[in-house]
């Protein structure tokens, strides 16, 4: 048994079962017996914790995730960094992890892959804007949840520490997925979390991993040198638009792929609202400057075909490939032509049944979302999608369909023409300086902008209701999805608005009371914060001109609960005699006598909102914390070293006490 399994952790978290065990940690179910919650707890292993590379990515792990917050990353709520103990506290996951999900479904449709997929690169995005790069992009750190929700684990531990930058055999849990600057050692960004993200769609689109091999160093060689057998040769299934979108994540060169996960989701979507498109990517693929390759339409490589053969092969084929006698080979080829002779007529007959298509009705799509209908798992018609725009219908709603619903009968896999309301491109906004509000708008429209703000201002040279100006301006091409904010001359004069108080700090009443004094509506929003229960924490507007009876919005405090968060501090090593712990807050202040010998310490603080916590050890500024109580978690904002200043104790001997100094 499990040595963790049914012992409590600090007092609070009760250890129940092993439930996954990892290269460097263990991971285990808990509960949190102070929150009344499920928690897993990752413990770096024993052997490790006297391995300062191990600490230290088990330490950047927890530091990674601590800055992220998405509903599609996994939370941390604890940690504790302890000389006979290390763990990070995380939330339990309860589902079962993305590869063992490929492995039950072999070959994933594309609506499911791009479902997927779409959830890692939205929680990459958010982590790439925090400055944190995954570097361990695979299957097997993605949880899936039974809603299909994806969770993605193991937040910046994954790098390689051999300063030789040698691939090993302990790379072999990530080779399949790593990106050829990260396997020769070279600079990783989010490019490189991309290009991961495009092995794994491959493998999910057809059941197959680009490149397979004996060994780590094989595999890593075949990511750095060779062009992947392209996804349609495996599975003709699959849309021109999602493979192109797989290969361009795959590119060798970093500059070649996507430039963010934001741009691979924008195309993604492209993909989603027309599975018909084409982007039409082309890639160098050799030193020769002429030699271009069409991500579609290429082939398998020479080379690709080669290491196919080789790892196609099983460990008997192997042996009968080096142990080759004619006998063999020729009652082989004898076994081989006789069961093509006997299967080839029985295939044939059994795909000329399987592959009759049955004959359907034509559904109705009008007034139905684009969405909602290439998505649909029960049809398999094949869609040809052209984009109008009207401004009397939502956008992407199916506006005509060509057969028209009812109107025959069609193969379940035919073609259907969609006609679907989209602002897809750029346009130029016309001249519309000095036209009446309607004329303007009427124009837009004509150009295909669907999205009008207008905007009163007062200005007495401009005939009223003319348009005087425009954001963007007149003549800039611009998105038609963009908003165009016509700025119309009328309404009332500023020398008729009133002044907006600034009633912030003040409390509900006192600012409804000058507010409404001032002449206008106010309504009232709560909103969780560190102040006191119906303090004013913000407005809107803040300040400026309103017309009389315009409404003002502030925003209160309400009464949230106190929670509590522990923080633990590493004490420093060989001192002799005991310290006087001090924590000092803003709010209170507690003092605890350390005993000489402690190697940690765990303090406990509790309240809303955040605060700032410093520890002194005998009067001397040691620890400086920033506490998070709504999130329940904390940083380190200064760290010092601990002096000394008590002189040593010695004995009137030629030989030196147990504790003192020459």
């Amino acid at each position: 048994m499990d040595k963790y399994v049914g012992k409590k952790l600090d007092g609070r978290y009760e250890i129940r079962e092993l439930i996954g065990i990892g290269g460097m940690a263990n991971v285990y179910r808990c509960y949190d017996t102070i929150d009344d919650r499920e928690v897993a707890i990752k413990i770096l292993k024993d052997e490790f914790l006297n391995n300062e590379e191990f600490i230290r990515r088990f330490k950047n792990e927890s530091k990674a995730i601590a800055v992220l917050s998405h509903p599609n990353i996994v939370k941390v709520y604890d940690v504790s960094f302890g000389d006979m103990i290390q763990y990070i506290v995380m939330e339990y996951i309860d589902g079962i992890t993305l590869k063992e999900y490929i492995n039950q479904q072999k070959v994933l449709t594309w609506k499911e892959t791009v479902h997927l997929v779409t959830q890692i690169l939205a929680a990459l995005s958010h982590a790439h804007s925090k400055g944190v790069v995954h570097r361990d992009i695979k299957p097997q750190n993605m949880m899936l949840l039974s809603d299909g929700t994806i969770k993605v684990t193991d937040f910046g531990i994954a790098r390689f520490s051999n300063s030789t930058r040698t691939m090993t055999e302990q790379a072999i849990g990530s080779v399949h997925y790593i990106a050829p600057e990260q396997a020769k050692g070279d600079i990783t960004d989010g490019k490189t979390d991309i290009y991961s993200v495009g092995v794994m769609m491959y493998e999910m689109l057809t059941g197959k991993l680009p490149f397979d091999g004996e060994n780590a160093v094989s595999v890593a060689l075949m990511h750095l040198q060779i062009v992947p057998d392209s996804p349609r040769s495996i599975n003709p299934s699959i849309p021109e638009g999602i493979e192109e979108i797989t290969l361009k994540a795959m590119q060798k060169q970093p500059a070649d792929r996507y430039l963010s996960a934001q741009d691979m989701l924008a195309d993604i979507d492209r993909f989603r609202m027309n599975p018909s498109v084409r982007f039409e990517y082309k890639y160098l693929y050799d030193k020769q400057p002429t030699k271009y390759i069409d991500a579609v339409n290429k082939g398998k490589s020479h080379r690709a075909e080669e290491y196919a053969q080789t790892m196609n092969k099983d460990k008997d084929e192997e042996k009968i490939r080096h142990s080759l006698t004619i006998p063999i080979v020729t009652g082989i080829l004898i076994a081989i032509c006789i069961a093509l002779i006997v299967c080839i007529p029985i295939g044939i007959f059994k795909n000329s049944q399987s592959t009759e298509v049955e004959d359907v009705d034509i559904p109705n799509f009008i007034g139905k979302t684009v969405q909602e209908v290439v998505e649909n798992p029960d049809l398999s018609f094949n869609f040809e999608i052209d984009y109008v725009y009207t401004e009397e219908e939502e956008l992407h709603v199916i506006l005509d369909q060509k057969p028209a619903a009812g109107s025959k009968k069609i193969k379940a896999t035919g073609t259907i023409s969609l006609t679907v309301n989209s602002a897809q491109g750029e346009q130029s906004i016309p001249a519309i300086y000095g036209l009446h509000e309607s004329a303007a708008k009427a124009a837009l429209g004509q150009a295909g902008f669907y999205q009008v703000t207008v905007i009163e201002v007062s200005d007495a040279n401009a005939e009223e209701d003319s348009v005087v100006r425009s954001y963007p301006e007149q003549g800039t091409v611009t998105s038609l999805s963009e908003t165009v904010y016509l700025y119309v001359a009328g309404g009332t004069a500023e020398s008729e608005k009133i002044k907006v108080d600034n009633v912030i700090n003040h409390t509900k009443d006192e600012a409804i009371s000058i507010l409404e004094d001032a002449g206008f509506r106010v309504d009232v929003e709560e909103v969780d914060s560190d102040k006191a229960k119906d303090v004013v924490v913000s407005q809107a507007p803040l300040g400026g001109m309103l017309e009389p009876g315009a409404t003002v919005i502030i925003y209160v405090s309400k009464e949230t609960p106190e929670n509590s968060v522990t923080i633990s501090v590493d004490l420093p090593e060989g001192i002799s005699h005991s310290m006087v712990f001090t924590v000092k807050t803003p709010e209170n202040e507690q003092t605890l006598n350390v005993p000489s010998g402690s190697k940690t310490l765990n303090f406990s603080l509790t309240g809303r909102g955040s605060t700032t916590a410093q520890v002194f050890l005998d009067d001397q500024l040691y620890r400086e914390y920033r506490v998070n109580f709504t999130e329940k978690k904390y940083e380190t904002l200064t760290t010092n070293e601990y002096v000394d200043s008590t002189p040593a104790e010695t004995i009137p001997s030629e030989t030196q006490s147990s504790t003192g100094v020459q």
